[in-house]
């Protein structure tokens, strides 16, 4: 059973910063890829960031240069630290991680950035 749980999120004024953490368990997270995706107020869900095994990262143009996808593999845990937030950053964000072709999704955790 492979499950995920978000953290991190919360209220935060323009230009401020955030950490969100993603705890996996019941996974070999160490292999597999994994990311975070984010749906704003009556919106699509859209991808942030993603990181592969390797360490290999992509970005959405919207947030290039501000957000930083990183895994701690020891801990089984992934991050996504935010600078410079913007108010059209506020979303709920989801982690997620592939296992054997499979997508599994946290719950996510909602940030909001007021101006």
């Amino acid at each position: 059973q492979v499950q995920l749980v978000e953290s991190g999120g919360g209220l935060v004024q323009a230009g401020g910063s955030l950490r969100l953490s993603c705890a996996a368990s019941g996974t070999i997270f160490s292999r597999a890829p994994m990311g975070w995706f984010r749906q704003p107020p009556g919106n699509q869900r859209d991808l942030v960031a993603a990181i592969a095994s390797g360490g290999t990262t992509n970005y959405a143009d919207s947030v290039k240069g501000r957000f930083t996808i990183s895994r701690d593999n020891a801990k089984t845990t992934g991050y996504l630290q935010m600078n410079s937030l913007k108010p059209e950053d506020t979303a709920v964000y989801y982690c997620y991680i592939d296992i054997y072709g499979v997508r599994y999704w946290g719950k996510g955790t909602l940030v909001t950035v007021s101006s």
